[in-house]
């Protein structure tokens, strides 16, 4: 409702809030219930003021939405040169025109466009948007989300029938595995991750509708969650793992095409098949 407001009243919309929080995703799903085309742009500092009036200049002749993902990364004096284009945009918005000026080029509007910048607030190397841009976007703030609502959504989604049950399971794994394994820069135990193994969990599920949804899920955390844990995290990983799932080790997924390949490529290079290795190569 508030993004759709920001659009109504000729503006663009600036959800902000921690990482993993669902403010790209939100924004997209907007756009799916709209049946608009929306196009995520993730913001650098290497991007320029040229770059961003080719985009401008597409989204407001199109009609199409843009989401600037990480917005607040972008250089002060791009930042503050994005003003200007922007405001053009919502001025012939404002005033129903057909033909709009951006960067000097005369481009047809489509009343329809709409803009999105989505910020994660207080990370090294962010800039502070100016005063001038802060007034054309309507902000919103996201909060950190119900994991064990969303878990249990998508379980069901997937065509879990235990679903509660096992939502209640799942977060209970990744906010003690946060709590107590090591500090590592690849470890992301957050809404991402949590969508990534649901959706393993289901191809799961429907390869093998007979095997028991204990058994499914504590696969594919499992099976999804070892080749990312280093080594001296792997004793706790295993048994958090098995503390929730007790008596259940259900065998790994194999492709057996797959990793025939991998020893055959193995030998061809003079390499030595060691199954650890073989293993590896399929996780990667």
């Amino acid at each position: 409702v508030t993004a759709t407001q920001a659009l109504n009243l000729k503006m663009g919309c600036a959800p902000a809030g921690p990482a993993g929080t669902g403010k790209t995703e939100t924004t997209k799903d907007l756009a799916n219930a709209l049946a608009k085309l929306i196009y995520v742009i993730n913001c650098s500092p290497e991007m320029d003021y040229k770059g961003l009036a080719n985009i401008f200049k597409g989204v407001a002749s199109s009609g199409a939405w843009v989401c600037f993902d990480e917005f607040n990364r972008l250089i002060p004096e791009v930042l503050s040169v994005c003003t200007v284009q922007f405001k053009a945009v919502c001025d012939g918005i404002a005033v129903d025109a057909s033909r709009i000026r951006v960067e000097g080029d005369e481009i047809t509007l489509d009343p329809t466009c709409g803009a999105f910048i989505t910020m994660n607030p207080g990370y090294l190397g962010r800039s502070e948007l100016p005063e001038g841009l802060k007034a054309l976007f309507r902000p919103m703030t996201v909060m950190v989300p119900d994991l064990i609502l969303i878990c249990e959504n998508m379980l069901m989604a997937e065509g879990f029938v235990t679903a509660k049950a096992l939502a209640s399971k799942f977060f209970c794994l990744y906010s003690l595995l946060k709590a107590l394994l090591s500090a590592q820069l690849h470890y992301d135990w957050g809404l991402r991750a949590i969508k990534s193994v649901l959706v393993v969990a289901g191809s799961f599920k429907r390869a093998e509708p007979d095997l028991s949804e204990d058994a499914l899920l504590m696969r594919a955390l499992r099976d999804f969650n070892i080749p990312k844990i280093v080594r001296e995290d792997e004793v706790v990983f295993h048994g958090l793992l098995h503390d929730l799932f007790p008596g259940i080790d259900p065998p790994r997924k194999q492709d057996e095409a797959f990793e025939s390949y991998v020893v055959k490529a193995c030998e061809r290079l003079g390499n030595h098949p060691d199954d650890t290795f073989c293993l590896k190569v399929v996780q990667l």
